[in-house]
């Protein structure tokens, strides 16, 4: 499972601090950084409507992607970024450098399928505990999600993380217990069966 990449086209940032970043927003740029690999930290700008189409497109954070920086285009996996608490815009990025051989840690969603195959069609109800997995992946080969079958599930099913079958070279960060992901529940007011409301109307 291979993920699809992108490109940003990024220019170097001489200067750095709050001001230069004001500034940077102003003229609709974003202030960022690449860093790893055991190589000196390059501060960049990029171009802000560029980055929040690809923050809205989904899967942002586990897809690698190609930075050009002066004609040097870099790999990397976006590691966090941060949003003004008022105005809910980005106002910078961290990027990780990555090689074909890197292996980073990220949260994977969780997909649920066949849920009307399941005790849910009668009334029960999906806890979810982990609506994401952090997991040790190589960076070429990021699942864009985990997908847990619900078919025959019962209430009072835990599902596991030993349910979710994983691509090769992937593993959880948590080894230490075989933790839950969702449970399959019985509704605050329990479940009428269909023969038992039958009988009491017509008692």
């Amino acid at each position: 499972m291979s993920n699809a990449t992108y490109e940003l086209k990024a220019e170097t940032r001489e200067r750095v601090g709050k001001g230069s970043s004001r500034e940077l927003r102003r003229n609709g740029n974003i202030p960022a950084v690449i860093y790893g690999d055991k190589q000196t930290p390059i501060s960049i700008v990029l171009n802000t409507n560029e980055v929040t189409k690809r923050i809205h497109a989904g899967g942002f954070m586990t897809t690698v992607a190609s930075i050009d920086v002066g004609g040097e285009k870099i790999r990397v996996l976006p590691k966090d970024y941060q949003l003004d608490p008022v105005r809910d815009f980005i106002m910078h990025v961290d990027f990780l450098r990555v090689t074909a051989d890197s292996i980073v840690t990220v949260e994977v969603p969780v997909h649920f399928i066949n849920e009307d195959k399941s005790d849910i069609k009668i009334g029960g109800v999906l806890n979810i505990v982990r609506h994401e997995v952090e997991l040790h992946c190589p960076a070429s080969d990021i699942p864009p999600f985990l997908t847990i079958d619900l078919a025959d599930r019962k209430i009072g099913d835990s599902l596991h993380i030993s349910h979710v079958e994983l691509p090769k070279g992937v593993t959880p960060v948590i080894t230490d217990r075989d933790f839950t992901i969702a449970t399959i529940v019985a509704p605050a007011a329990g479940i009428v069966e269909e023969g038992t409301a039958e009988g009491a109307e017509e008692a």
